[in-house]
C-alpha cells in the first residue's frame, strides 16, 4: 500500500491506494516543523482511527509538507511516521515539490502555493531549479491566508473597515482586541489563526472591499514571486491552494493584467499526487 500525503500548515489531507486504487481519503490538522515536533505529529496521525486501521500495511509513504525546507526539518516528519508506520519506505519532501508533481506537467512553468502560505518556484520540465525565498507569515508570505489575515486584522484593529465588515468579524470570530493579540502573540501557530479569517472573506467575497482587498494581496504576490522568473511571460502559471482556488476571478484578473498565462488552478494537491505516483496503474 503507498500513503501519499499533501500538508499545508492547517490542513493534511492524505489518499491511501492499493495497486493503482484509492482506498482511502482523509484529512487531519496539517503539520510544519517549524512549529510541530514529531512528538505532536505523532499523536495527531496515532488519533486518525482511519489511518491507524491500516498501518501496519503501509509500504510506501511520499509526504510533501510546508515547512520540510532542510533536512532538519524533513527529518522531524520522518521520525514521527516511521513510528506509526513502521513497515514503511518513507519519502519526506517540501510542499514546492508536491506543488510541482501535482501540476502533472513535464514542460517547464512557474508553480506557486497560495494556501495558508505562499511560495513559488521555476521549474525546467524535469526538476525545480529555482525557487523564491520564502520569509514566512511575519516578514513575507504575500497572498496568502496568513498575509491577509495579519492585513485585515490590523484594518480591524485601526477601525478602518467598513462596519458592516468589522461587524461581521466581530460576530463570527468573537473578535476583541485581548483575543487577538492573545491568539497572535501568545498561542501556537499564529499563521493558522491568521488564515481562519479567509473562510469568512470568502463568504462575502463579491463585495467591493473585499474584491479590492484581496486583488490588491494577489497583484502584490505576483510582482514579488512570478515577476521574479524572468521566464514569467513565456511559460504557463500554476497555483495551488485554498486562496488560489477560492479566489479564482481575481487571481484570472490579476494575472491578466500582469501579463502572465494562468495555467492550473488545483485546491488539493493530493489527488493529483496520488496520480503521478501511481502512474504505472494508469
Amino acid at each position: 500500500m503507498k500513503l501519499i500525503a499533501g500538508s499545508g500548515s492547517s490542513v493534511c489531507d492524505w489518499v491511501l491506494t492499493f495497486e493503482g486504487q484509492t482506498v482511502l481519503e482523509c484529512s487531519t490538522m496539517g503539520f510544519n516543523p517549524f512549529f510541530h515536533n514529531e512528538v505532536l505529529i505523532q499523536y495527531a496521525i496515532e488519533r486518525t482511527d482511519a489511518l491507524m486501521k491500516y498501518a501496519s500495511r503501509v509500504k510506501e509513504i511520499y509526504y510533501y509538507g510546508a515547512g520540510c525546507s532542510s533536512e532538519r526539518r524533513k527529518n522531524v516528519l520522518r521520525r514521527a511516521l516511521r513510528f506509526v508506520f513502521q513497515k514503511a519506505e518513507i519519502y519526506v519532501a517540501h510542499d514546492l515539490e508536491g506543488a510541482v508533481f501535482a501540476t502533472l506537467e513535464t514542460t517547464p512553468s512557474i508553480v506557486c502555493i497560495l494556501g495558508t502560505g505562499s511560495n513559488a518556484c521555476f521549474f525546467d520540465g524535469k526538476k525545480i531549479v529555482a525557487e523564491t525565498f520564502a520569509l514566512g507569515h511575519i516578514l513575507g508570505d504575500e497572498g496568502s491566508g496568513a498575509y491577509f489575515g495579519k492585513e485585515i486584522l490590523t484594518k480591524y484593529l485601526y477601525n478602518e473597515l467598513p462596519k458592516h465588515i468589522y461587524d461581521l468579524l466581530t460576530e463570527r470570530h468573537s473578535l476583541t482586541q485581548e483575543v487577538i493579540f492573545q491568539n497572535v502573540y501568545k498561542m501556537p501557530n499564529a499563521n493558522v489563526y491568521l488564515a481562519s479569517f479567509m473562510k469568512t472573506l470568502s463568504s462575502i467575497k463579491d463585495d467591493k472591499f473585499v474584491r479590492e482587498f484581496v486583488y490588491k494581496g494577489l497583484s502584490r504576490f505576483l510582482t514579488h514571486h512570478v515577476w521574479s522568473y524572468k521566464q514569467h511571460r513565456s511559460v504557463p502559471v500554476h497555483f495551488i491552494g485554498s486562496i488560489a482556488f477560492h479566489f479564482q476571478d481575481l487571481l484570472e484578473e490579476a494575472c491578466y493584467k500582469h501579463r502572465i498565462k494562468i495555467g492550473k488552478i488545483i485546491k488539493h494537491p493530493v489527488v493529483n499526487l496520488s496520480k503521478h505516483h501511481n502512474s504505472e496503474f494508469l
